[in-house]
């Protein structure tokens, strides 16, 4: 979710969190210490950058991107959610539920 977020544009952790939460429709609440954990997890992975840092209120904001390998990343996993709901709406279809 986090690449995902990132596939918009460039966003600090606090925008990060907060567009996880919309894009999942709540379903996924990201809490600052598991954020910046992943993101220095996914940074040290090369699939996203630190892009920039600005201080705002007195407080650093450092911005992250998502990295072409990150783009690769999330284009598979799209492609292998397409393939499970292709098949999950195929046997629903097969079953007589709808799909």
């Amino acid at each position: 979710m986090i690449l995902t977020a990132l596939a918009a544009g460039p966003q600090h952790g606090y925008g990060i969190m907060t567009d996880v939460e919309r894009i999942s429709d709540g379903r996924l609440v990201l809490r600052a210490g598991t954020l910046y954990a992943a993101l220095d997890r996914l940074t040290r992975d090369g699939l996203i950058a630190a892009d920039r840092e600005e201080i705002v209120e007195g407080r650093l904001r450092r911005y992250y991107v998502i990295s072409d390998e990150g783009r690769r990343q999330l284009a598979a996993e799209v492609a292998r959610l397409r393939r499970n709901t292709d098949v999950a709406a195929a046997r629903l279809r097969l079953s007589g539920g709808t799909a």
